[in-house]
């Protein structure tokens, strides 16, 4: 290995620390950062600075690799202060740490010459396409959410591979797909984030310039459904459909916190023509409902990730059951919070109305059911699994359980 790693990374106790140290620039930097449409320049540095980018990345290049439930208590910390700062979390970790741990060494050489301090983001559910080459593969098209890659020093980009006549080819799950990593100036931006909610996440689309290809050399790419680590731990082997759950499902445990706290404060002092707001029967009960599910699900979810994260530094991979609770969680937490999203806006009676934090949270919660991760085809595989009808040596990829089961 060609990487010289010199100093210590930053403990999950260190982690945490250093991410409520900057919870106030957060907040008060999240204003303009909504008024951008991605984080301040500031914002971004600290959270490098702090290694909160790279906190799950494999230690053989430099990075923390703590357990993916503490990852996740400092994600939902950073997420409740400003939704779109922890989606960049989210995001830097997810696509970062799958490419240092599944790209060849030749690849992690080069990425990580300069050390562990690399940011990197895009897209890598499938829209343009690659076509295999000599040493590689020639990307083209079109994507859409590159969360954070206003500041991205690399790119993380799901294309189909297609053979020399543009026919998609077909592996045992459906059509295969690649994911590429490139350079930054390998791409331009479509400047067209203008959307309802998570503004600060900068999530343009993206495409190589039209009419053009890129080469991504063989080192720089790996299989959608990859398994297998060639680096670091276990962690490793829950794949990008691992990965991509605990970023989404850490965004929800604290946004889903931040609205109800945001509802308290408007709530409790606030008068009006039917008296004392924080009085009425109706609104205590719906509340303590509303409370009730959010804790039962942060529950649910906690309980489903430290499972996991046991196993994974005892050194076993998951079981299907294991990797079934995770998806489920991914689901289920966002339906939670969105219906508590939708208690808290009619019951603030126009609070949320105005430009304020209530009504930010209110739209970056439904930002983030938007997710292509939230269909109900996911919910329909968790059944499958639970019910005991899939394939129970059968992993799972990003969108189900691949055992070919309908």
């Amino acid at each position: 290995m060609n990487i010289n790693v010199t100093a210590t990374p930053p403990t999950a106790t260190e982690l945490m620390a250093r991410a409520e140290a900057l919870l106030p620039l957060i907040e008060a930097q999240s204003a303009e950062a909504e008024r951008l449409g991605h984080l301040t320049d500031e914002v971004v540095a600290e959270l490098r600075k702090a290694g909160l980018f790279t906190m799950l990345y494999p230690r053989v290049v430099g990075g923390s690799e703590i357990s993916h439930f503490d990852a996740m208590l400092i994600h939902e910390k950073i997420t409740y202060a400003h939704a779109s700062a922890g989606w960049y979390i989210g995001v830097n970790n997810m696509e970062g740490t799958t490419m240092a741990v599944y790209i060849d060494q030749a690849g992690v050489d080069l990425v990580f010459a300069k050390g562990v301090d690399i940011t990197i983001a895009g897209n890598g559910v499938p829209r343009g396409f690659a076509r295999k080459t000599d040493g590689g593969y020639m990307i083209w098209g079109q994507w859409a959410y590159g969360s954070g890659i206003q500041h991205a020093d690399w790119i993380h980009t799901g294309a189909f591979l297609v053979d020399e006549a543009g026919e998609m080819i077909m592996g045992p799950g459906g059509p295969k797909v690649i994911i590429a990593h490139h350079p930054r100036d390998t791409i331009e931006l479509k400047g067209n984030w203008d959307v309802l909610g998570l503004r600060a996440t900068g999530s343009f689309d993206y495409a190589v310039k039209e009419g053009t290809e890129i080469f991504v050399p063989d080192e720089m790419v790996y299989d959608f459904d990859i398994e297998a680590p060639l680096r670091g731990s276990h962690q490793g082997t829950i794949g990008l459909a691992g990965f991509s759950a605990w970023a989404h499902t850490s965004f929800a445990l604290g946004t889903g916190r931040r609205m109800l706290d945001e509802l308290i404060k408007v709530i409790v002092p606030r008068r009006d023509a039917f008296g004392p707001s924080a009085q009425s029967a109706s609104f205590r009960f719906q509340f303590a409902q509303n409370e009730a599910k959010f804790r039962a699900m942060r529950a649910l979810v906690l309980e489903s990730w430290k499972s996991a994260s046991d196993t994974l530094e005892a050194g076993q991979p998951l079981s299907q059951h294991q990797m079934t609770m995770i998806k489920l969680c991914l689901r289920y937490s966002h339906d939670v919070i969105s219906d508590i999203a939708t208690f808290a806006h009619r019951a603030a009676r126009g609070a949320s109305l105005h430009n304020t934090v209530m009504q930010r949270v209110y739209r970056d919660i439904h930002a983030g059911t938007q997710h292509i991760l939230m269909s109900d085809q996911i919910f329909e595989e968790c059944g499958r699994a639970l019910m005991g009808t899939t394939d129970p040596n059968a992993p799972w990829t990003v969108f189900g359980v691949a055992d070919g089961g309908k």
